[in-house]
Formats: C-alpha cells, structure tokens, sequence
C-alpha cells in the first residue's frame, strides 16, 4: 500500500499547486484530487496543460470522489451521469484507477430490500461507465448511530452487509473502502472483506479512537488521527491487507476538531509520519516525539 494525502480526510484546504507541495515535502506517494475539476480544466485547456503539475512532481493520483448524484431523484442522477464518461476518462488517463463513494446508512424513502435493489440497480450503472476505463469503485459505509437517527428505514452500516451489496452489484470493478474507525465502530474485521480478489480493496482509511469512547453514542469529532491511541490497530490492518496483495493508498482520516489549532502544514506533516509508523508496524508508544509542536512553516500554509 502506499501513502496517499487526502486534504479532505484531514479537513484542510489547498490548491492543486500546494497539495502537490505538501505531498512531497512529507513523503506521500499520492494525491486524491477532484477529478470532475479536473476533466473539465482538460476540455477547457488540454490535458497537457491541467496534468502538467502532477507530471512534473511525478507524483500519483490514487483516488477520486464519485461525481455522480447518484442516491437522488431521477433526474439529477441522469444530469450527472452524463458527464461521468469524460471524467473517467480523464481519470485513466491520470492513471488513476481507483473511484470511491459513500453508501448512506439510511433512508426516509425506501425499506432496506428496496433501497438494496435501487442501489445495486445505480451501482451497476455507474461501474458499466467505469469499466471500460479500468477504474473500480469502492463503497464506503457509516457506522455511526448519528447517521440513522430520525431516519425511516436502516440500511448498510456495517462491512459485512457492504461486502454483500459489492458482490451483489454483480460487477468486478466493484469493492469496498475499509474505514477502519468506522470498521472499529460496527464491530467488524477484515475477515468480511477476505472473499473480495485483493484489487476490490479499494483504500484504507486509517484513524484512532478513544479509549474510552461509548460506540453507542460517538460521533464524528471523535475521529483521531492513526495511531493516536492504538485503540484501532492500524499496523496490523496493513500489515494483512499486504499479505492478501492489496496495494491501494493508504489515508490518514480525521476530525478536524481533533487537532486544536493546527494549521495545514503540521497536520500534513503528522499524517505522514503517523502512517510512516503504520507501515513499520510501530504502535503508538514507539515514538519518541509527536508533531503537535510542530509550527507551520513558511510554504503551502493556508
């Protein structure tokens, strides 16, 4: 697996320019970017012109966001799909391969066996449009209580039930985002994604919690940065994930609230040196000295 640095994933902002500088100057491997963005600079400008950054940093980019409006009405899931087969193509020719987005853990409209039907019915479409350009889409869950709350119908809000939906898409570019905070919250393993081919894994998202957190009742600023606490077992997670032959990017995910005051370049520079520590296989007391002292420095600051 490698590093890959999700400004989103740790509440920062920047422009490509600066992501790029930040990703470089500690160590990352890969960047997430807006690849809708991105496709449209390529048809304004020329593809040439809108990769010329990632080119000369030769960096990799290692995931997008699905651009598609996909759990809504008709129309509008029919407005943004059109312009879904520009974008992957502009992302295969990035070389990016991999395409995430998140299945909500309910629904005011739909009971569970409807809502399973639409979303394997949407799913199939949008990873048809996919397909031909390699990229496979990965599903992510929400295990929070938060997040079904108030809602009509539960839906997926474990690993389990997610892997399920992936298989039952029916389509081999179709996997699954392993979150493992919220893995960590609905109680699951790595072993409910075993049955997926190694390339149908499609990230890790690595973050901590606290130890003494109420699963029942934790909420989304309760997400830390990996190895914070060792309470989720990051190391080990890419340590198997290695075994099985995955080798997708690994991001750092945390709640902004989670790191005070902080400005953009310490908090890149700890989520790299927390996900070097993972990928050594180090726990969270191997370290000596912690970033939170860190003063931003003089370049890509916000």
């Amino acid at each position: 697996m490698f590093k890959n640095l999700s400004t989103e994933a740790l509440g920062v902002t920047g422009h490509q320019s600066e992501i790029i500088e930040l990703a470089l100057s500690f160590g990352f491997e890969g960047i997430e970017v807006n690849m809708a963005d991105f496709a449209e600079q390529a048809a304004n400008y020329g593809l040439p012109h809108a990769k010329r950054l990632i080119e000369s940093a030769q960096i990799r980019v290692g995931l997008f966001q699905l651009p598609v409006a996909w759990t809504g009405d008709e129309e509008r899931f029919r407005q943004t799909m059109e312009k879904l087969p520009a974008v992957a193509e502009t992302a295969a020719q990035l070389d990016c391969r991999r395409c995430v987005t998140l299945v909500q853990p309910a629904s005011d409209d739909r009971p569970y066996q409807e809502n399973f039907e639409f979303h394997r019915q949407r799913l199939g479409e949008i990873a048809d449009v996919l397909a031909p350009h390699g990229i496979c889409l990965g599903l992510n869950f929400q295990a929070t209580a938060a997040g079904r709350e108030g809602r009509a119908f539960e839906f997926i809000h474990s690993l389990e039930s997610l892997v399920q939906m992936a298989k039952n898409v029916g389509r081999e570019n179709v996997g699954v985002v392993l979150d493992l905070w919220q893995m960590y919250i609905a109680g699951d393993t790595l072993d409910h994604a075993k049955s997926l081919a190694p390339d149908r894994v499609v990230a890790l998202y690595a973050s901590d919690a606290p130890a003494d957190a109420d699963l029942e009742k934790i909420e989304d600023r309760s997400r830390l940065m990996p190895a914070e606490t060792g309470v989720i077992d990051a190391a080990a997670a890419v340590a198997t994930l290695t075994e099985w032959g995955c080798d997708g990017p690994l991001i750092a995910r945390c709640h902004r609230a989670s790191l005070k005051d902080k400005r953009r370049d310490p908090i890149v520079r700890l989520a790299g040196e927390r996900l070097d520590r993972i990928i050594k296989g180090q726990q969270p007391e191997d370290a000596t000295e912690e970033s939170d002292s860190l003063e931003p420095s003089t370049s890509a600051t916000e």
